[in-house]
């Protein structure tokens, strides 16, 4: 990964839950079912012993790709909080003309979770909310058009 992740200091401790669990319980039950699957004995048809190669290898991509993450990742709760525009780890509300305000958090991709309201910085919307403040207006390109909102505040998320 060459582009900064971002994560808040919750989804950061998330992630490394999961990783704790993937290396000290999932690690370990996988090796005890690769295991079992070899004393079957002729490992060219044994379906048992292929599916557990298959989520070991899984597994152990996703032990990768959570360690690199939690390793360059940026956690922006210790972001200076004077800020003259919108940034990552802020929530934002925002409103489309004659619809009711909608509120977002904006976060990494790694926590972006668009039905919880926590929409990445790299998503059109959250693209083009970076930087700007109370008052702007905002065009976002969406599959049925563009749409436009009016930015009615915006907060450090708690």
């Amino acid at each position: 990964m060459t582009d900064v992740q971002y994560l808040t200091e919750e989804g950061a401790a998330e992630l490394r839950r999961e990783l704790e669990e993937l290396k000290t319980v999932k690690r370990p039950q996988l090796a005890a079912k690769l295991k079992e699957a070899i004393a079957q004995g002729d490992l060219s048809e044994n379906a048992d012993y292929h599916d557990a190669k298959e989520q070991q290898a899984f597994l152990e991509g996703r032990i990768r790709q959570l360690e690199e993450l939690l390793r360059s990742a940026l956690i922006i709760d210790h972001l200076d909080e004077e800020t003259s525009g919108i940034t990552v780890g802020m929530e934002v509300t925002i409103q489309e003309e004659g619809e009711k305000p909608e509120k977002y958090v904006i976060v990494g991709a790694a926590e972006a979770s668009p039905r919880d309201g926590r929409i990445s910085n790299e998503s059109p919307l959250g693209r083009a909310l970076l930087g700007k403040k109370v008052g702007d207006k905002i065009q976002v390109d969406a599959p049925a058009g563009p749409i436009a909102f009016k930015i009615k505040a915006f907060k450090r998320a708690k």
